[in-house]
């Protein structure tokens, strides 16, 4: 399953340079993550009760085009991994006209209230964290 956020590009998101600074493309990769797991029936804060947290491990990021004020951006989100503790999912963010501002991989795993990596407990374990073959 792919899934897109859609966001428009505000002021406080912008460098002295005038474009999105590079760490701000963090934050709308998070929040295109966070619809991924909304959108797929993902019980975020039932798994943060149930004392398990998912941690982002690893991101490779490209830089492919600068993002500005006001543009309007679709953050692409999709699953390519799944193991028992760990996943991947791959990102886009594409501007209106279709030129893609960046590309991700970010690597996540399942961690217990202490912050020891453990299984993923099997009732958050939802389709669509599953990458589609």
């Amino acid at each position: 399953m792919k899934h897109i956020a859609k966001h428009t590009v505000r002021s406080y998101e912008c460098d002295s340079y005038g474009h999105v600074n590079n760490a701000v493309y963090l934050n709308l990769l998070e929040y295109g993550r966070m619809e991924y797991l909304h959108a797929v029936g993902f019980d975020y804060h039932g798994i943060i009760a149930a004392g398990y947290y998912l941690y982002v491990t690893h991101i490779d990021i490209y830089y492919k085009a600068s993002c500005f004020l006001d543009d309007e951006i679709q953050i692409e989100v999709e699953p390519i991994k799944l193991g028992a503790v760990s996943g991947t999912f791959r990102q886009k963010i594409i501007k209106k006209d279709g030129t893609t501002a960046c590309e991700a991989q970010v690597s996540w795993a399942c961690v217990n209230k202490d912050g020891r990596p453990c299984k993923l407990p099997a009732q958050y374990m939802v389709p669509g964290l599953k990458p589609e073959e």
